[in-house]
């Protein structure tokens, strides 16, 4: 069947495909080839019944392991509900904590050290900008392997496979440039490629 496809990025909401590169990926791969997408739980998935639901509709065969492989719609979606379920719980949760911490006084954020904030935010910017390219890499491996070997040309197959970029747009030559150069630099301090 392949190479397993793994991704970091969060499977809330309905613009999830925008979001995950690598969902999408799966998704066509599987298609093209006529091959279900196995994910271990549903909620790794999506928690969005909607999304859920599309997938279904699009006749996008898939197997929830935890499952097993004979689940139905009707588990399918009760199980996706659960998760939406959750995913708002957690969400109100947080919300809460938050309100609660900030009423007994505490302020929130780093009010006390914005240059160590900003350090911080640079950081998850640079952590999350990281997390893709590794993810993507691999695409980008199979896009040269069969013979692509252009920024230009790369660019126009992964929009051609409905892959977005890290911030949900299409890909242009300089933009591939500049994930392979990040993901180049860490393979070479040995991050493993997805």
């Amino acid at each position: 069947m392949g190479d397993p496809y793994v991704e970091i990025e969060t499977g809330k909401g309905a613009d999830a495909l925008e979001r995950r590169p690598v969902l999408a990926a799966a998704l066509a791969a599987a298609r093209k080839a006529h091959y279900p997408v196995i994910v271990a739980k549903l909620d790794r998935l999506s928690r969005d019944v909607h999304f859920i639901s599309g997938l279904m509709v699009h006749r996008v065969p898939f197997i929830v392991a935890e499952l097993g492989a004979d689940a139905g719609p009707f588990t399918l979606h009760l199980y996706a509900a659960f998760a939406e379920m959750d995913r708002r719980r957690i969400s109100q949760r947080t919300r809460e904590a938050l309100a609660a911490k900030k009423q007994r006084g505490a302020l929130l954020g780093n009010r006390t050290n914005p240059a160590e904030a900003r350090r911080l935010g640079q950081a998850a910017v640079r952590a999350k900008a990281e997390g893709f390219a590794l993810a993507v890499a691999p695409i980008i491996a199979r896009i040269i392997g069969s013979g692509i070997a252009s920024d230009a040309g790369i660019a126009e197959a992964l929009n051609a496979r409905g892959i977005a970029t890290a911030r949900g747009g299409r890909w242009h030559p300089q933009t591939v440039k500049n994930v392979r150069i990040r993901a180049l630099r860490l393979a070479a301090e040995g991050e493993p490629c997805a």
